[in-house]
């Protein structure tokens, strides 16, 4: 009798735990088979693998595993596994769902920071603009690939035509792009690409703008990018287009100089090709400058003039490229530098284009405005 009394309180145990399982909604073969501790299916299917059952060592490796795959934040990459109960493949597709809608969302934060990616021939090249909000961002691989795989698309897919051609976003959101990267592969649209790589390193990221430069003569392209992390990518672009009047002349004295003529207009930012193409209206406006300045020396009305035309000269020295002291002598200039080279290869040789461009110019920034957008400068 003593052990019948004895053992009810167990069995009363059981029977009360029963019944607040079948309050929870379970039946009594899964409330059985989850007193046993077994994985047995229960109407052929087995239970939902709660987050209490994935030890904290194999969490922590699921969490890695993820983050490798999609390079998502590991605060991200812990709420889409945590909602699919740690299951790595679900917890993929949620990532992505989620991209889309946070990419959203950051859409209309400041994205000025970024790379400038070039692809290019002898005969054109394609530069574009892919921001993001830090630096930090910038040196991620996906985005650099990102980047260049953009660029490289955008020559493939322009035939000849204007030899300065800009372009907006707009004209390369829809088009198809192939990629191939461990975390980032497959066919998609450049737009799809850009808010799946948003996703990735959760900060705002935008294709801005792009351009072509080409040259339908004897001649090439040259290019040359400044702080640059990998070939064809940098923080700012210089481009030339260098043409020699017999289309017999060799190129490859053409390409060395076009490279190192590209560098200068990356340090000296020239806004002018030659004097002549400056319009009357800036010269007008500098000289209106220059003479306020040298009216405050309390000189002679002679002595004043020849200030201004000498600071005028000066001026042009600044803004015109074929003025410019040359960067790597500087006791010459860039057209001295055409003549010699015009004799090298025994054949008139002209700057055809050239543009200067920088990652974030024209952008307003939260403290400041920053450059402008570039301009082509021809012949």
């Amino acid at each position: 009798m003593a052990w019948g009394q004895g053992a009810r309180k167990p069995i009363l145990g059981l029977v009360f735990r029963a019944q607040q399982q079948a309050a929870r909604g379970y039946s009594s073969s899964a409330f059985k088979t989850r007193l046993l501790g077994t994985l047995v299916p229960q109407n052929d299917m087995f239970p939902r693998r709660f987050s209490s059952q994935v030890s904290s060592s194999e969490q922590m490796n699921l969490i890695k595993q993820l983050r490798e795959r999609t390079s998502a934040p590991i605060k991200d990459v812990k709420a889409s596994l945590v909602s699919c109960d740690w299951d790595i493949e679900a917890a993929q597709k949620d990532l992505r769902k989620r991209g889309v809608v946070l990419a959203a969302k950051k859409s209309s934060r400041t994205a000025a920071e970024g790379l400038l990616a070039i692809a290019q021939d002898e005969k054109r090249a394609a530069v574009i603009e892919l921001n993001c909000e830090t630096d930090f961002v910038a040196r991620n691989d996906v985005f650099q690939y990102l980047a260049s795989s953009v660029a490289k698309m955008v020559l493939s897919a322009q035939g000849p035509g204007q030899l300065f051609l800009p372009f907006d976003p707009e004209y390369l959101e829809n088009m198809s792009i192939n990629l191939d990267h461990p975390k980032l592969s497959g066919e998609t649209t450049v737009q799809s690409a850009v808010t799946e790589v948003a996703a990735m390193v959760g900060e705002n990221v935008k294709l801005r703008r792009g351009f072509i430069l080409s040259t339908t003569a004897h001649g090439v392209v040259s290019s040359y990018l400044h702080t640059c992390p990998q070939p064809g990518l940098g923080r700012i672009a210089g481009l030339v287009t260098l043409e020699a009047e017999d289309s017999s002349a060799s190129l490859d004295a053409l390409k060395t100089v076009g490279s190192s003529i590209a560098m200068h207009i990356v340090a000296t930012k020239p806004l002018f090709l030659s004097k002549e193409l400056v319009s009357p209206a800036a010269i007008e406006n500098e000289r209106e400058i220059l003479r306020t300045q040298a009216e405050s020396s309390g000189k002679s009305q002679m002595a004043m003039d020849k200030m201004v035309e000498g600071r005028l000269r000066k001026y042009f020295e600044e803004v015109v490229l074929m003025e410019q002291k040359y960067v790597l002598n500087d006791s010459t200039n860039i057209k001295t530098v055409l003549n010699n080279l015009s004799k090298e290869v025994g054949s008139k040789v002209t700057i055809g284009n050239f543009f200067r461009m920088q990652v974030g110019e024209g952008i307003e920034r939260p403290e400041d405005a920053a450059g402008s957008e570039p301009v082509a400068h021809s012949a």
